[in-house]
Formats: structure tokens, sequence, C-alpha cells
């Protein structure tokens, strides 16, 4: 069988290469570069992760490219994440990455060519029902398939997670003893793209800065100025900069420019219901059937805690009903939702985009302090 294997030069692709070769088979190292050339505030130096692929390709004896996948990135991820955030959304550009580039980009260029895609996400597979379905990984604080949310039937297809069977400290065991060239190489905790710059430099590059205001929610009282509400996102603590906190996003007004907060004690800003934009189904083109009121355990934001709640197809679309309240909920992230197995994991089922969340005040403060009448 041919494998390709998506050598990053992390630890996690590291050991998945390694279990593959302990069972005799000799996966093809592909490394994907999505930095630029040119040197440039957004160019992504590569050539650490570059070294430690080919040291582990050296190890095993196997062959190792690099697929230049950087046009693909930045037309199609970085456009979405712009997008999104002039609409005042939340993105999530990983999730876009993995089903655009990592397996999009990735298979119709090169990856149609094995019979498999080696990968070091923290994820499972499992056959149920006689369908091929994503599941969670032994290590629920590492657990990935949130990131796997938007991968289509034919990449699951595809796809295998040989380090989701594994909890983390076991893959830095197994590398710690095979002397793997990234064994003490520190988990990633940035984008590739952003280079020795920073996320909210990316969005002054292409969003600028314009001033407005900072307003309480409750009362209508301006606090403060911000240079974009592009540069915040609902449930947002840091970077206000405002005294008596701790203060937090509650509401963007695009129209206005103007960031709303709140010390987040209103009991009124939480979120008691959930309408997505669509639903993507992972194991199955489309749901088999239609949910209504069906039990089930979701995310919306990367933690290893679950929420539970019911999901439901309404006339408007789909509807995701918390059991408690929740929290910071932002229109465009992902809710990603699981059903759970007799093994302890559990079925990601698929997600949607967050469209609304519904609160009891849909309106803030006026700005003279009194409360818009409804």
């Amino acid at each position: 069988m041919e494998v390709a294997l998506l050598a990053s030069g992390g630890v996690d692709s590291a050991v998945a290469a390694h279990l593959l070769c302990e069972r005799g088979e000799k996966p093809h190292l592909f490394y994907i570069k999505i930095g630029a050339d040119e040197e440039s505030e957004f160019s992504c130096t590569m050539e650490e992760d570059l070294e430690m692929v080919n040291l582990l390709a050296h190890q095993y004896g196997l062959q190792v490219d690099v697929v230049d996948l950087h046009a693909d990135y930045w037309s199609r991820v970085i456009s979405y994440l712009i997008d999104r955030v002039k609409r005042g959304l939340t993105p999530n550009p990983d999730v876009m990455c993995n089903s655009l580039i990592k397996f999009g980009c990735f298979y119709d260029k090169v990856g149609q060519y094995f019979d498999q895609t080696i990968t070091g996400h923290y994820a499972t597979t499992v056959m149920w029902n006689g369908v091929k379905h994503l599941a969670t990984a032994l290590d629920p604080v590492k657990d990935q398939t949130d990131f796997l949310c938007q991968i289509s039937p034919e990449q699951l297809a595809n796809l295998d997670f040989p380090v989701g069977h594994l909890m983390k400290h076991e893959v830095r065991a197994i590398a710690d003893r095979m002397k793997l060239p990234p064994a003490q190489r520190r988990d990633s905790q940035g984008i590739c793209f952003l280079g020795n710059t920073t996320y909210n430099a990316l969005l002054k590059h292409y969003l600028g800065e314009r001033p407005g205001q900072i307003i309480e929610w409750e009362t209508g009282t301006k606090l403060g100025e911000h240079p974009g509400y592009w540069y915040f996102t609902i449930g947002q603590r840091k970077g206000l900069r405002l005294g008596g906190g701790p203060w937090f996003v509650v509401h963007k007004d695009t129209r206005r420019n103007r960031v709303y907060v709140s010390r987040g004690a209103a009991e009124e800003l939480l979120c008691h219901e959930l309408r997505l934009a669509d639903f993507h189904t992972i194991a199955t083109p489309e749901l088999d059937h239609e949910p209504q009121g069906e039990k089930v355990c979701f995310k919306i934001r990367h933690s290893p805690e679950f929420e539970s709640g019911t999901f439901s197809a309404t006339d408007e679309g789909y509807v995701l009903t918390p059991d408690r309240p929740l929290r910071g909920v932002a229109p465009g992230q992902f809710a990603v939702v699981y059903c759970p197995l007799e093994d302890g994991r559990k079925v990601c089922w698929g997600s949607g985009e967050i469209a609304l969340s519904t609160n009891r005040a849909r309106r803030p403060a006026k700005m003279d302090g009194t409360t818009p009448q409804k």
C-alpha cells in the first residue's frame, strides 16, 4: 500500500511515521509549505521544520518532498479569514486549513496518487453502522477533532491518525526512546503564516485602523476607544485597556464601528440558543435523518470540555439548544456536534458555522445610558 504522511517537523507526525515503519510500511513524507519564499513580515521560517523532517527521513530511509501550497493557502484560507473578520464574525483558519489545504489541495496535487494519507492529528476513526466516522482521540486534552470538523466524507475515507490512540505523554516517550529528531521540540503554539509578526499585524495590513468607541453594554457609557472592531471578538478580555475590570467584549456594531463590553455578570447576556448557518456532515454527504430535539454534546471552542444540549432541524435551519446558558458565543465560530460511543469516545457528527446566538437582551443601552424600547 502506498502511504503519504504529512510531516510537520513536530513530534506527533514523527511518531506517526515511526509507528508506520514499525509495522513494516514505508510512508512517503511530505512537508506542506505555506509560508512565502521572499522575505516579508509574513514570511515563514521553515528551515528548522524541514531539517527535522529530513533527519526523520534519513533515520528511517524514507523519501521526502516539499509541496508548495503557499498560493492556495493565501487565496483560500486568508481570504476566508479577512472576509469573516470584516463582517464582524470570528473565523477559524485552522479548520479551513485542514479542509481546504491539507486534505483539499494536497489531495488534488499529491494525495490522490496514494492509497492513504497519514497525519499526526489527535483523532481516531471508527466504523459505525457500516460507515467510516471521525471519532475523538484517547487524550481529551489533545483531541483535535474540532479542527477536522469541516472535512468531507471523501477526505475522511483516505485518512488515518496513528497517534490518536495514544496519550501525549506516550507520544513523547516513544519519541525519546527512539531518539526521533524532534523529540525535544515544543508543541507549536502559533500559525506558520504569521512568521515573526502577529495576528493583529495581519489584520492591520489588510484592514488598517479606524478609531471607534468602546461602550458599556448596560449603561451606554463610553469607556474608551479602539482601533477597529475587527481587532476584537466576542468573549475577548485582553487588550481592551480599560480600568475597573475585568471587561469582556459582548457585542460589535460593525456599521457604527462600536465595541460593547460588560463585566460579564449580566444574565441577559447568556446565550440560550445557537442558530447555525448550515450543517456540514463528515461521514456521509448529508444527514441520514432530520434531528428533532436529539440529545448531543458539542463544542464551540477548542477545549477538552463538551457542552450538552439538543439538536434540531427547523424550517429556518439547524438549532442547538444548550442544557445550560453559555457565555462568549461568537457568530462565525463553528459549533461541532458529537454523539457518544460505547467505548467512551465520541463520533464527530459534523459542524455548522454559528450564524446567531440568542439571549434575552438583543440590543445594548443607548449612548445616553437609557435602555431602548423593544
